[in-house]
């Protein structure tokens, strides 16, 4: 039978954090909240959320945008 124990739940929980920390610091970077890197744990997801964050428009370019608009008039 599948049985989850102690070792076990710790291997999951550390891959967990080694998982959501750096994307978490990279979000957070990004200008996104940080709490977007607990979706990186959920499969499927996490492909969605990666394509998503390569190719949108991030809220500090946005940002840094209007200031150099801001700045030039």
């Amino acid at each position: 039978m599948f049985g989850l124990g102690f070792p076990e739940f710790i291997i999951i929980v550390v891959i967990g954090v080694v998982i959501v920390v750096p994307n978490w610091k990279i979000f957070s970077k990004a200008g996104f909240s940080g709490w977007w890197s607990l979706l990186m744990i959920v499969p499927f997801i996490n492909i969605l959320l990666e394509y998503y964050l390569a190719f949108a428009e991030w809220p500090l370019q946005r940002e840094l945008k209007k200031w150099r608009d801001k700045t030039e008039e």
